[in-house]
């Protein structure tokens, strides 16, 4: 009987990986090539650029397909996900250049030399408008302006990216240049700027405020959302909504005074969820090697969000929970709901646990079915 044909070398192995792995980059490569020529048909015929069905049939088609070579079809997914995502991305870039809505425009980014400021200048420039920075913040040798009152007021689009209370000072001092250009706040809270927003508007200034309602490190719009407030100029605020016209960020009007009581349930709580989240394991006297070595896939998940939000500014936050004049009333809400788990908790009412575990569930329910 002949010998079995004996197995590759550990090396051999290694080699085919690679040459594999060379190969699904390659790969990938051309898939982007093509998701270029599609955005451009897609654009010329005025289409949108996401369709979900075409989407869930990929995916489902991959799936089929993983499972019938043995591939776990979760891993497939997951793989074709990425792929998709990176594909928007490239379109939505491209159709956002090619719109080339800033054309032989400027544009002064006061703040820009932040986190989001730095966004703002990149999403600017990817329009082709010519940007420009003025931030106290600037480092030596950096373009720009230390002092936004040093900077050119003659652009076609100032946006204000700085801290909160800084921003309504800026507003007020824009009030006295009287810019002939488009303005736009981009702050997270609005109660401080309302009245010299209304008062920008009263002198004759186009003024718009906006709230993207993401993170400075996101790359693809779609599925995020931007809000904006009419503050009473019509040219402004078609001029906000232009801005973002060939992304796939979903634009939400609503009311300058709505904004803030709104922000106090989405940011507010689940700030103030995850500072104590972390804070609390700080103090527990539980040490973090401890945990992580038994982590759950509950405490994982929490934990990634918790750990984004520990790395943001804590300043910031401070602003977004102190001058939200809502805030009060959402962290003595939580404060009642704690107090009703550790009362239901400590005297064995599984009846009241129940309740508010279904309670919170059928929230979460409609909720997803509003989302869809």
């Amino acid at each position: 009987m002949p010998n079995p044909t004996p197995p590759a070398d550990l090396s051999e192995l290694r080699a085919e990986l690679d040459r594999i792995d060379r190969e699904l980059i390659e790969r990938a490569a051309e898939r982007q090539r093509i998701v270029s020529e599609i955005g451009l048909l897609k654009r010329s015929a005025g289409r949108q650029l996401r369709d979900f069905q075409r989407e869930r049939e990929v995916l489902d088609g991959v799936r089929e397909h993983a499972a019938g070579l043995g591939l776990d079809p979760d891993v497939a997914e997951s793989l074709l996900t990425r792929l998709i995502e990176a594909s928007l991305t490239r379109q939505e870039t491209e159709r956002v250049t090619l719109s080339a809505h800033g054309a032989g425009k400027r544009a002064l980014v006061i703040g820009g030399a932040g986190r989001l400021g730095r966004w703002l200048v990149r999403f600017l420039h990817t329009q082709g408008f010519e940007p420009m920075v003025a931030d106290p913040c600037l480092d030596d040798g950096q373009d720009g302006w230390r002092d936004w009152r040093e900077a050119p007021m003659d652009c076609d689009l100032i946006l204000v990216a700085a801290p909160i209370a800084a921003t309504r000072d800026i507003l007020a001092g824009l009030i006295e240049c009287r810019p002939p250009g488009i303005i736009m706040d981009v702050a997270s809270i609005k109660t401080p700027l309302t009245e010299t927003l209304r008062a920008a508007a009263d002198a004759g200034l186009k003024v718009c405020s906006l709230h993207p309602m993401f993170g400075p490190d996101t790359r693809l719009l779609a599925g995020q959302h931007v809000l904006l407030m009419d503050c009473g100029n019509a040219e402004a605020l078609q001029a906000a909504r232009a801005l973002f016209d060939q992304t796939m960020a979903a634009l939400v009007e609503i009311e300058l005074h709505e904004h803030d009581r709104l922000m106090a349930w989405v940011l507010g709580l689940s700030h103030a969820l995850n500072v104590a989240f972390a804070a609390t394991l700080a103090e527990a006297g539980v040490s973090a090697e401890q945990l992580a070595a038994l982590s759950s896939t509950t405490f994982s998940r929490q934990l990634a969000i918790v750990r984004d939000v520990a790395a943001e500014n804590p300043q910031l936050y401070f602003e977004i929970q102190h001058l939200n004049p809502h805030e009060m009333v959402v962290l003595e809400s939580l404060r009642g709901i704690l107090g009703r788990m550790s009362e239901a908790v400590g005297c064995g009412d599984e009846q009241a646990f129940v309740e508010l575990m279904q309670q919170g569930r059928d929230w979460i329910v409609r909720h997803r079915d509003a989302s869809a």
